[in-house]
């Protein structure tokens, strides 16, 4: 693994086109500004050289040198530290705490609700829609109090969100009138520069930018 992580000299990240756990990871570096060599592969075209780095066969995969990463949250908490300007995590350690366990909901009640979406079972896919919508709508008032995720501050967490949010018209969800301030936070987190530059071609067609 090191032998073949060593002949890289630039950062490399290896991508789905359309995961929204490797955009969020995408964004982080846009936001960063990172010089990283972005390669964009699927089941059917995966590397050989993933197989050899990547002990579960995943897809998102980054090597630094001699590092290889793959788990996206561990990803976008190296790349905070690595490159440390602008911060997307905080300093204090007990925010930074809440940043994680914020982190950690939402991959538990909105992320896990993906794969059944995608899902061919029509009935289990619409009772995760409902419930993703359900549960988005609930934390909306959130966003009323704070200009991102219960912060003055964007961090790795609204990076989470934005992959999410964006992907809500190609996942057959509207979200009804009363959830209008989570709404203007994803279109605050759709004009930042860094988000447009992270999507692929084929985010860009899930939504109009």
């Amino acid at each position: 693994m090191a032998s073949i992580a060593n002949r890289r000299s630039v950062m490399v990240l290896y991508t789905d086109p359309q995961s929204p756990l490797s955009h969020a990871v995408r964004i982080v570096l846009a936001e960063k500004d990172i010089n990283v060599d972005i390669n964009f592969v699927t089941a059917e075209n995966r590397p050989e050289e993933l197989n050899e780095i990547n002990p579960y066969n995943s897809l998102l995969t980054l090597i630094d040198r001699e590092l290889v990463l793959y788990e996206a949250q561990i990803i976008m908490e190296y790349l905070d530290e690595r490159f440390p300007h602008p911060p997307l995590l905080p300093v204090d350690p007990v925010a930074r705490a809440s940043n994680r366990q914020l982190r950690y909901r939402v991959m538990r009640d909105l992320y896990s609700l993906i794969d059944e979406i995608e899902s061919e079972d029509e009935a289990v896919a619409a009772n995760a829609r409902k419930h993703l919508r359900d549960n988005l709508t609930a934390i909306s008032p959130l966003f009323d109090q704070k200009p991102f995720f219960m912060s003055d501050e964007y961090s790795l967490i609204d990076c989470c969100m934005a992959a999410l949010l964006w992907r809500l018209d190609s996942y057959g969800i509207k979200l009804p009138s009363s959830a209008k301030a989570i709404n203007k936070y994803a279109e605050r987190l759709f004009e930042r520069e860094s988000f447009k530059q992270s999507l692929s071609e084929k985010e860009k067609d899930l939504k109009s930018v």
